[in-house]
């Protein structure tokens, strides 16, 4: 398994998916999955701000999480949401949605069984998020922080809103990313941090394939790749 963390704005999802690829191992992005139940939130007419109702929700919340790094699938309700959830409303609502202890709770939990699965099956797992170094899997045998610049990751953010049809600014994509950096460092239940013996990676001034190539370095150095194949992931 390799656990890879960091802020919004590093390249993790690309680099997740195209490190799985590689390795011929399962993805899971657990970001998705807290977008998912934040989509379920708003779409309930539920204040993210209320984290009694925000617990509610979340025992009932149905959706499904792919695993497969060619073509992960995102459903909430059976509904393939996986343009929704990268909304700008999703983006502003996820941190205190995220930050409610029974949420994490239960999508941790759900999160360890996905990984036990895959691993079982597939041999390895890529799994990006916030915490999956130091709550998730904190015994993973290669854990990576992937950080860059701010300014860096809010123009790589309005790039990447820009593309999706998303109105967008470098500016407000800035204002985002600081936003988003502060309640995720802040908040009480697993705040975002490198775990102690991860190894970090700075990808300011890096492309995705020398980032990728790095990793995979990593990978086999820890003698990761020999538990992988080329099954397709559940």
């Amino acid at each position: 398994m390799v656990a890879l963390d960091g802020p919004s704005g590093t390249g993790k999802t690309t680099v997740a998916r195209k490190l799985a690829q590689s390795l011929g191992a399962g993805y899971l992005d657990t970001g998705a999955m807290y977008r998912m139940v934040t989509l379920a939130v708003l779409r309930a007419g539920v204040d993210p701000a209320d984290a009694d109702a925000v617990a509610r929700l979340a025992d009932d919340a149905d959706f499904t999480i792919g695993t497969s790094p060619d073509r992960p699938e995102i459903r909430l309700a059976g509904e393939d949401v996986a343009a929704d959830i990268r909304g700008p409303e999703v983006t502003k609502a996820v941190s205190p949605v995220s930050a409610v202890p029974h949420v994490r709770e239960l999508l941790v939990a759900r999160q360890r069984q996905i990984i036990d699965d895959v691993v079982g099956h597939r041999g390895g797992i890529v799994v990006e998020g916030r915490d999956i170094g130091t709550v998730v899997a904190p015994d993973s045998p290669l854990k990576v922080f992937l950080t860059a610049s701010a300014d860096v990751r809010a123009s790589r953010r309005s790039t990447q809103d820009t593309a999706a049809g998303r109105k967008s600014s470098v500016a407000d994509a800035l204002a985002s990313v600081e936003r988003r950096d502060h309640l995720d460092s802040t908040r009480a239940a697993s705040p975002l941090r490198a775990a102690d013996d991860a190894v970090h990676v700075d990808t300011s001034e890096l492309s995705i394939d020398q980032v990728i190539v790095a990793l995979s370095e990593l990978a086999s150095h820890r003698g990761l790749l020999a538990g992988c194949n080329a099954e397709v992931a559940r």
